[in-house]
C-alpha cells in the first residue's frame, strides 16, 4: 500500500498547487434545479402522460393549485403528497384545502382540469437573488443589511 493509498498528504506538493485552484469560486459547479415559472398556468392534461407530469410539477409547486374534478368541482390548496402507481386510478394527489383544516385525496383518474393559481411563495427567494439586493443595499451604503422575512398574504 503506498502511503497515499493509506491516506498519507504530501503537505510540499500541497503547498505547491497555484492559489487560483484553491479558490472556491474557480472550482467546479454543479448546476442547481431550474425552477419554472408556474404560476398562473394552466397545463393541458390531454394523455396520462401530461396528467401526470402536471401532478409531478405540482407537487414540487410552491403555492396553491386548483383542480377542477370531472364531476365539475373545485378544490383549491396546497399538493402536499402525490402517489403514482401503474393506472390513473390507482394514482392519487393529497392537499390542504385552503378553506378546510382536512386533507383532501384525489384520484388522477377524477381530475378534469389542472390551474396553478396561488402565488408561488419561494419565487425570487434563491440565495443568488439575496446576495445581489444585499450587494445594491452595501453599494448605497445601508447598515444593518439582513435577512427579513416577507408576509406569506
Amino acid at each position: 500500500m503506498t502511503g497515499k493509498e493509506s491516506g498519507h498528504v504530501d503537505h510540499e506538493a500541497a503547498q505547491a498547487v497555484p492559489h487560483a485552484v484553491l479558490n472556491p469560486d474557480a472550482l467546479e459547479v454543479a448546476p442547481g434545479t431550474a425552477h419554472e415559472q408556474l404560476e398562473g398556468w394552466i397545463p393541458s392534461l390531454a394523455s396520462d402522460e401530461e396528467i401526470r407530469i402536471a401532478l409531478e410539477k405540482a407537487f414540487d409547486y410552491r403555492g396553491d393549485v386548483t383542480i377542477t374534478r370531472k364531476d365539475g368541482s373545485k378544490i383549491e390548496g396546497y399538493l402536499f403528497d402525490r402517489r403514482s402507481g401503474p393506472t390513473l386510478k390507482d394514482s392519487l394527489v393529497r392537499l390542504y384545502p385552503k378553506n378546510s383544516d382536512g386533507k383532501v385525496a384525489i384520484s388522477y383518474a377524477d381530475i378534469a382540469a389542472l390551474a396553478f393559481t396561488g402565488r408561488d411563495t419561494a419565487a425570487g427567494k434563491s440565495w443568488e437573488a439575496w446576495m445581489k439586493k444585499y450587494a445594491a443595499k452595501k453599494a448605497a451604503g445601508e447598515k444593518n443589511i439582513a435577512l427579513e422575512p416577507e408576509p406569506l398574504e
